[in-house]
């Protein structure tokens, strides 16, 4: 599935599509160059969950947790992750295979540590403000 959007306010409608089609998935991992929108996105489908805590990037404490009206989400970047290791410092697994929520902010880090299926948003910067989102549901 691809959405091309022209501006931010087009987010909630694209949070709305990406659920619809996940239907009970709850792993995504979001891909896309630095800038391309992921943390802006996140929020978007964060407040479309009902999360009304202040979403962030999580990129210096690696994960934050909000609550929502669908249980405790769980926001991964593993930008800084310098060894695979730290992912196992901090109990990746409890947070992976625990039934809720999970996005995950460059998967390269913890690729072999993903579950076999999840949901991959592909955030591509077509211009200064458009961007293109693409949804691929994938089953190693």
């Amino acid at each position: 599935m691809q959405i091309l959007i022209s501006n931010t306010s087009e987010l909630p409608n694209v949070a709305k599509s990406l659920l619809a089609f996940a239907g009970e998935q709850k792993f995504f991992i979001f891909e896309g160059d630095m800038g391309a929108g992921k943390t802006t996105f996140i929020k978007s489908l964060c407040e479309t969950l009902g999360v009304e805590d202040v979403v962030s990037s999580p990129t210096f404490s690696i994960v934050n947790e909000y609550e929502s009206e669908f249980g405790t989400i769980y926001h991964f970047d593993f930008y800084r992750l310098k060894i695979l290791r730290e992912a196992y410092d901090i109990g990746y697994e409890e947070y992976f295979y625990s039934g809720n929520y999970c996005f995950i902010e460059w998967p390269s880090k913890v690729e072999e540590l993903m579950p076999e299926t999840y949901i991959k948003v592909q955030i591509s910067v077509t211009d200064d403000e458009r961007r293109l989102f693409e949804f691929l549901s994938i089953s190693n």
